[in-house]
């Protein structure tokens, strides 16, 4: 019997053994490692995910040290318009930003954000195919990709959503960083200027003769003008309604889609942009802006 249960503790040890070094994931490489070094040119992408670590080592080294974290949402987005809505648009705005500034490299969209509450469901979660996460949990993955990135030699991290309900936990982060690194030299910025107002996009569809009832604040005007301008396949025009049509009130969308189109999106999704620029150098500048 000693003999037995001795195997079995042995057999569970080995196999524990296994198993960790199976699940370990490689060290990092010692600093001496040295493979022939990727040649730094345009043509690389700027998106984190189509680079390989080699490359990413190189373009940071070659003054790329200026990282975005760009967040969307899996949502309901009214009848007509995908769930994944703002991952597309900030696809799309995170890279032309990154292409504008020179010095930036994108993180991979994190499309999991809050939306409400699950059980009993609120807000988004309402409508089928939503996925929302605690606010405490999007935060903290937020942080994590951050710290990540200052870990490997980027200096300046930008948070910028794409969604209303991520803009206080991206404030939040960049307010604890900033603090918790202040002597470093490594800085966080909410691109908050990129979602709110100081965009200008109401202010230019005022000035285009629409009203704020027709503006709206959800599956609108922007948000339909937008993903027409980068996804078109998102959209399904034949079941664009403007809300105030009878049986549309529960039906997610705030404002007339119906007047939407992609070239009013492409100017649409410019001002977003500029609006980040013109903060992100601001921010360069003179130090960490307050959010909005």
């Amino acid at each position: 019997m000693t003999r037995w249960l001795t195997g079995l503790l042995v057999l569970a040890i080995a196999g524990t053994a296994i198993l960790a070094s199976l699940s370990t994931p490689p060290t990092a490489p010692p600093p001496h490692f040295t493979d022939q070094p990727p040649v730094v040119t345009d043509a690389l992408p700027l998106e984190l995910d189509a680079l390989t670590w080699t490359e990413v080592r190189a373009l940071i080294a070659s003054g790329k040290t200026l990282a975005i974290i760009p967040t969307g949402g899996t949502e309901q987005n009214g009848p007509h318009m995908v769930l994944g809505k703002h991952n597309y648009i900030m696809r799309h705005t995170a890279a032309r930003i990154a292409e504008a500034l020179d010095n930036a490299l994108v993180a991979p969209v994190v499309t999991y954000v809050p939306e409400g509450r699950i059980d009993p469901p609120s807000g988004h979660m309402a409508y089928h195919g939503t996925i929302s996460i605690p606010g405490s949990v999007f935060a903290a993955t937020v942080e994590s990709a951050a710290r990540s990135l200052r870990r490997h030699g980027f200096t300046t991290i930008c948070l910028i959503g794409d969604s209303g309900w991520n803009q206080a936990a991206l404030a939040a982060v960049a307010e604890k960083l900033n603090d918790e690194w202040s002597d470093s030299g490594v800085r966080v910025l909410h691109v908050s200027d990129y979602y709110f107002s100081a965009n200008g996009q109401v202010e230019w569809l005022r000035s285009q003769g629409e009203s704020d009832a027709d503006i709206g604040t959800h599956a609108g005007i922007r948000d339909s003008s937008e993903l027409l301008a980068v996804f078109p396949d998102g959209v399904r025009r034949d079941r664009m309604r403007p809300s105030n049509t009878p049986g549309m009130a529960n039906s997610g969308v705030i404002g007339d889609p119906t007047r939407a189109s992609a070239e009013r999106g492409r100017k649409l999704l410019q001002l977003k942009i500029d609006a980040a620029l013109r903060q992100i150098r601001r921010f360069a500048k003179s130090g960490p802006q307050p959010s909005s």
